[in-house]
């Protein structure tokens, strides 16, 4: 897995999870937002950017996300599970490390590129269901900016 940070570069994901441990140990009484989201946008072939953002709440961010093409996807419902799968993954990992690390205090949040309007509003509870049942905190639009602000930003 290779990552991009605007302030650093590319990044391996052990060096982003170690920038994330220095940005949360600069000011360890601050709260902090661990967030995954994953956007995509289809072309001749779809490109996946999964972002993380870790939001210290009122007093900034920095992210990551790593981008990646897929073959076209028969519908846009096979395309919103990929996305989720890939943000539930990722998260995964984040989790696992966090765990390993002795950092399980801070949780992690999926925001799904899915809303109240438009043809996803339809998918809404399976696809938040899929999120709570694997142990994340879902956001969904429009509070899901690190999917629709963040990841979208880099699909392009």
């Amino acid at each position: 897995m290779r990552f991009v940070s605007p302030t650093l570069g590319n990044l391996s994901f052990d060096e982003m999870f170690a920038d994330i441990r220095r940005y949360v140990s600069e000011d360890p009484d601050g709260t902090y937002r661990l967030i995954v989201g994953t956007d995509s946008r289809a072309r001749e072939e779809i490109t996946f950017v999964s972002a993380v953002v870790i939001h210290r709440v009122g007093k900034g961010a920095r992210y990551y996300y790593e981008k990646r093409k897929h073959k076209p996807l028969a519908s846009l419902r096979q395309r919103i599970y990929y996305e989720t799968a890939l943000s539930l993954d990722l998260g995964g990992k984040i989790a696992s490390r966090l765990a390993h690390d002795g950092w399980s205090n801070l949780d992690i949040e999926i925001h799904l590129d899915i809303g109240q309007e438009g043809a996803t509003r339809s998918m809404i509870r399976e696809v938040v269901g899929m999120v709570t049942g694997s142990g994340f905190d879902a956001k969904i639009k429009p509070d899901s900016y690190g999917a629709s602000a963040v990841a979208d930003k880099h699909t392009k």
